[in-house]
């Protein structure tokens, strides 16, 4: 689904991304764990043609997106639901998501009322909360209301960074609940989460970024088993009783 190869990236003459390569396969959910100013953040926006790359390459479904346009990228199959949800407040709950669709209507495919009762399925609050102002609703929901605004494009790849900042553990829960369901209905995860350990039990595979690097990666399960991995990330020291 996604190749990304000896990437480099960063802000003028910072260079935050060091030659980062990873894959993401088919129907899995990958997850992408560090602490913060690692760069987690950084390579979504690269990915997403928010953030140029000056090295490297950036495959999706087969396709060269390293140069391609942000619009183009989702276009392509490639949605990010941005950390702090960053939904239109001014706009309502439905208008924010038919705007997700903006890619599909430009496309020509008119079928968006059945994608957004897929997403009102998905969300049931959202429904609910069809005419109200999205300013209005408790972080959780907004965060509903990002996840469903980038499944309104039909992207094969979606990405999520941070979904559970900021939310309680409760909502926490429900949101990682809603992320598994999203594989299951087939669709392609890439995840970023500082809760490593909410992340790494629904994950399949995992990477470890630190300043920058990809220092660690394998099977989610091996990764929450990593004495180092606990240490530095799950708040747990196994040289303690």
């Amino acid at each position: 689904m996604l190749i990304v190869r000896n990437l480099e990236a960063g802000y003028g003459k910072l260079r935050v991304l060091k030659r980062i390569s990873l894959h993401v396969n088919p129907g899995e959910i990958v997850t992408l764990i560090g602490a913060n100013g690692a760069g987690k953040t950084t390579l979504l926006y690269t990915i997403t043609g928010l953030v140029r790359a000056t090295a490297g390459d950036l495959i999706l479904q087969g396709r060269e997106i390293t140069r391609e346009r942000p619009e183009r990228i989702v276009a392509m199959g490639c949605s990010l639901v941005p950390e702090g949800r960053q939904v239109f407040v001014t706009m309502t709950v439905r208008e924010n998501l038919v705007l997700g669709a903006y890619v599909q209507h430009k496309k020509g495919n008119r079928e968006f009322m059945a994608e957004l009762e897929q997403v009102y399925e998905l969300f049931p609050v959202l429904r609910e909360r069809a005419d109200q102002l999205a300013g209005t609703l408790s972080g959780g929901e907004q965060q509903m209301l990002a996840m469903g605004r980038a499944l309104m494009a039909q992207p094969a790849l979606i990405m999520l960074d941070e979904p559970s900042t900021g939310l309680a553990p409760l909502i926490v829960k429900n949101i990682f609940a809603i992320i598994t369901k999203l594989r299951a209905a087939g669709n392609t995860v890439l995840l970023i989460e500082q809760n490593a350990k909410a992340a790494l039990k629904i994950a399949d595979r995992g990477y470890v970024l630190e300043t920058g690097k990809i220092i660690l990666e394998g099977p989610a399960e091996a990764l929450l088993a990593n004495r180092d991995v606990q240490r530095a990330y799950l708040g747990r020291d196994l040289a303690r009783p």
